[in-house]
């Protein structure tokens, strides 16, 4: 493809992995292929391609990258469909796709080139160009939890703006970001209170809430709509309830402050309603704005998985807001002479996130399978069960296996975890090891002991050393 004296090459990968692609390289670069053993006078073809296959972990949307490296190529690009044929020859005469991955064409006789080194440089560059584009499609609004975000009194002038520099927004969620920079960095800290009691309801479960990096977090078993996913989405959007309604209580946002909850009827009536309560009302407002955002953007066919999906997840989002806006409750202090308490001053405070999380557990465990209908509408898998409320967690596809490491599920395996040999539930050697064993060491363990108070005002402890075994799954 040439436009004037632009010289433009093109990298065509409509297939995901394990297919091959083809790299359309310039004549000066093209591998030409050697002369028969047998001698003779054929001339030597310039190769206008070479064949590679992409990675695993390119797998996916077809991808196009241009190098301004070349000059005009006989190939055009390859449609979307698997089936299609590849480009005509120099000649015009159009040839199938190879059959065997790295084998060129019979009428080339199906030898592999000798690529030559710009060659190797230039596809070394496409491939690294797709790695680099990868995270971007995988990472969530979960990354502001592992890279901190920057108040805005912390901005330099003349720097690129906050919301630009934020990995894993959706269009409308950066958007919100540029009208509501001064909340990104509590969105953060809600993310990353989710995922910790996420860590913590799933400590002794053979899938352990494991962070494996900074973009999609929790890796590629988010893209399976299980139990865990159902989890997970609910006590994030939990998280950020929690965050945002703390910081208005605390002043920290210009657009919200303390609770303008009505006084409750059952409150006594020489009971005070005031203070500065948390503002769960503004929490849960924009939480729904903010998380919401990157479901309510895709636009996928009536009835299909991916619109399944997005129904789920917009599902389990409303469970964990509604779970910190209903468990908050009214806290009371005392006043009076001597703690008589003749008087008290009441608010709306949250709950501890630990209840929270604690209850979602408990809807984790009764979660309801369910499955996309014709009309866009999520059914129950099993009638007999009770429709789910939006206070109750769902699930559209069944838990992959934990037990062993699986790169295509994005499961860690439970491999070299802890495991209490005494036990019979799910951190038992038995169900946490899968029946593949576990291995026996000791420990030292270092802990405080002995503690004294000393007048005035400190208390000294000894440190007390002890022995104990522990097991590691085979």
């Amino acid at each position: 493809m040439t436009k004037g004296k632009e010289q433009v090459s093109s990298l065509i990968c409509p297939l995901p992995a394990p297919h091959t692609c083809l790299l359309v390289l310039p004549p000066q670069l093209r591998p030409q292929e050697e002369k028969p053993k047998g001698g003779g006078d054929q001339a030597v073809a310039q190769l206008p391609w070479i064949l590679f296959r992409p990675p695993s972990s390119l797998g996916g949307p077809r991808t196009k990258i241009s190098p301004r490296l070349m000059t005009r190529s006989p190939c055009r690009p390859l449609p979307e469909s698997p089936e299609t044929q590849g480009c005509g020859s120099s000649a015009g005469a159009p040839f199938r796709k190879p059959t065997t991955p790295g084998v060129f064409p019979g009428h080339w006789g199906g030898r592999r080139p000798r690529p030559t080194m710009p060659s190797l440089l230039l596809l070394a560059a496409a491939l690294l160009s797709s790695w680099a584009q990868l995270p971007a499609e995988a990472s969530s609004w979960w990354s502001l939890a592992m890279n901190p975000v920057q108040r805005p009194e912390m901005f330099i002038i003349g720097a690129q703006p906050v919301c630009s520099q934020l990995p894993g927004l959706s269009p409308g969620q950066r958007k919100l970001c540029q009208l509501y920079q001064e909340h990104m960095a509590y969105i953060g800290e809600g993310a990353k209170t989710g995922i910790k009691e996420c860590q913590y309801q799933f400590r002794q479960r053979r899938w352990n809430c494991s962070t494996v990096d900074n973009a999609s977090v929790f890796g590629r078993v988010m893209q399976i709509g299980s139990r865990e996913t159902a989890f997970t989405y609910a006590v994030s959007a939990a998280g950020v309830v929690n965050a945002i309604s703390r910081a208005c209580r605390e002043g920290e946002l210009s657009t919200c402050g303390c609770s303008r909850t009505a006084r409750p009827k059952d409150l006594p009536r020489d009971w005070l309603w005031g203070g500065c309560g948390d503002n769960v009302e503004y929490g849960y407002r924009f939480a729904k704005e903010f998380v919401d955002a990157r479901e309510r953007e895709k636009n996928f066919a009536k009835g299909s998985e991916e619109q399944g999906r997005v129904l789920m997840n917009l599902q389990n989002n409303e469970a964990g807001r509604r779970a910190v806006y209903k468990m908050a409750d009214v806290a009371c202090k005392c006043h009076g002479v001597s703690g008589s308490c003749s008087l008290k001053t009441c608010w709306l405070q949250l709950a501890e996130f630990r209840k929270v999380g604690d209850q979602l557990k408990e809807k984790y465990d009764s979660a309801a399978a369910m499955r996309i209908t014709r009309k866009g509408k999520l059914e129950l898998v099993n009638s007999r069960f009770n429709q789910p409320t939006p206070e109750d967690l769902v699930y559209v596809d069944p838990s992959p296996d934990y037990c062993l490491r699986n790169e295509t599920t994005g499961s860690l395996g439970t491999q070299g975890r802890l495991c209490n040999k005494t036990s019979e539930g799910m951190d038992g050697c038995e169900l946490m090891c899968c029946g593949r064993g576990y291995d026996q060491f000791k420990s030292v363990q270092v802990e405080r002991c002995h503690c004294k108070f000393h007048w005035c005002c400190y208390v000294k402890c000894k440190k007390c050393t002890e022995i104990v075994d522990q097991y590691v799954c085979k």
